[in-house]
């Protein structure tokens, strides 16, 4: 839900309720969605706004929207 091109720091990563969640919130951590870095939503898919590219770092990344709502943000000041 975030709008495109708003600059946003990752807060937290979602709590896990289940293995499949634990599994992602690993990759998304691995990848660099680390509490404290900078993101940015840079495009959307056409069909249902999936998937999501957003760019952590300067590395971008294509999410799905599932994916994606793991990820707790707010506005980079």
């Amino acid at each position: 839900e975030w709008p495109l091109r708003r600059p946003a720091v990752v807060q937290a990563l979602a709590d896990a309720p289940d293995a499949e969640s634990r599994r992602t919130l690993h990759r998304l951590a691995e990848i660099g969605f680390l509490p404290g870095e900078p993101v940015e939503v840079v495009a959307r898919g056409w069909l249902r706004g999936s998937p999501i590219a957003v760019r952590v770092g300067s590395s971008t990344f294509a999410l799905r929207t599932h994916e994606a709502a793991l990820l707790r943000v707010t506005e980079r000041p």
